[in-house]
């Protein structure tokens, strides 16, 4: 083939390029159904999304879907919040949500709210339809000490006004848990509690729990009630068993201090006693001594004898008198 017959075919190979690329860069099947759905987007318009990387279809298909539901929404607001790192779908779908249940909310709330990492579409949803929260088993104790166990089921809709910046499930829950501790502790007896369950539900009611919350509490029920332990007597148990501990250490201190008093006396009574004999060592040698310098005759010793003897004699019928009125009272 020479080069004039490859000309022709080189001509249409680089328009059939050209154009692949045209439409690859350019949406133009998207811009046609734009167009279609009777919403005005500009070919240059797109181009330019494509120029600062994004892309089109992510924000004409839900300008389209907008622009059917009667929504006032402009290309900007959505190419701007999805260059904000918003989901511009999510946002388009919950604008449609709440323009069909008449709930006011404008693109910029409801792009704030998205932007604010909650999901938007779920709040309007939950404000058509309110969302059951399950609380775990409470506990509280009742005055008389018994343990009483609540669990509850909190009925809540979400706040709209309140989505940007308002607490989370998990405050509400501990704000009810709160409410039913307190109601439970009030209460004098457990038994008034299982009486009345619904007491617990208007006193947690009024205590306005929503306040700072993303969600309007709409009704508290109890759902189950259950009995615990009887923590009142459990503490009068340890309290009894300390009480008993310490007047045990008391006892075995006055034990010990007897113990160490009756020791020092027993240490006392053998001091004297070793006193005792020691002087009583002494008699004899006294005895010799006053013997031999005269001062002490021989009848005066011989008295000395017979007084002890005497002494030795009444001793021993003492003991025998004791022996035998014991064996009597026997």
């Amino acid at each position: 083939m020479s080069i004039q017959e490859l000309t022709p075919i080189i001509v249409i190979a680089v328009i059939i390029i050209a154009v692949a690329v045209l439409f690859t860069f350019i949406p133009v099947m998207l811009w046609i159904s734009a167009l279609a759905a009777g919403v005005k987007v500009g070919i240059f318009t797109l181009v330019g999304m494509r120029l600062r990387r994004v892309v089109p279809s992510r924000v004409i298909n839900p300008l389209i879907k907008a622009h059917k539901a009667g929504l006032n929404v402009t290309t900007n607001q959505l190419e701007s919040h999805y260059l904000a790192g918003g989901n511009v779908d999510r946002v388009v779908n919950a604008l449609i949500a709440a323009h069909r249940a008449n709930i006011e909310l404008s693109f910029e709330r409801c792009a704030a709210i998205d932007l604010a990492g909650r999901d938007v579409l779920e709040a309007v949803q939950m404000s058509v339809n309110p969302k059951v929260i399950e609380t775990p088993f409470i506990a509280g104790i009742a005055m008389d000490g018994i343990e009483v166990k609540a669990k509850a089921r909190i009925t809540v809709r979400a706040n709209i006004d309140r989505l940007v910046g308002g607490a989370g499930e998990d405050t509400v829950i501990a704000r009810v848990g709160e409410g039913v501790v307190s109601t439970i502790g009030s209460s004098n007896a457990h038994t008034k509690v299982l009486e009345n369950p619904d007491s617990i539900s208007h006193n947690v009611l009024n205590s306005g729990l929503d306040a700072g919350t993303a969600f309007e509490i709409l009704s508290i029920d109890i759902a189950d009630v259950d009995i615990g332990k009887n923590i009142g007597a459990i503490l009068q148990t340890d309290q009894a068993e300390a009480d008993k501990n310490i007047a045990q250490a008391k006892a075995e201190e006055r034990r010990a201090m007897a113990v160490a008093q009756e020791q020092e006396m027993v240490a006392r009574v053998q001091e004297m006693r070793a006193k005792v004999v020691e002087a009583e060592a002494d008699v004899p040698r006294a005895l010799s001594e006053a013997l031999r310098s005269g001062n002490m005759g021989v009848m005066d010793y011989m008295n000395y004898q017979n007084i002890n003897a005497d002494t030795d004699m009444r001793d021993t019928i003492g003991k025998l008198t004791k022996d035998e009125n014991d064996e009597n009272e026997q």
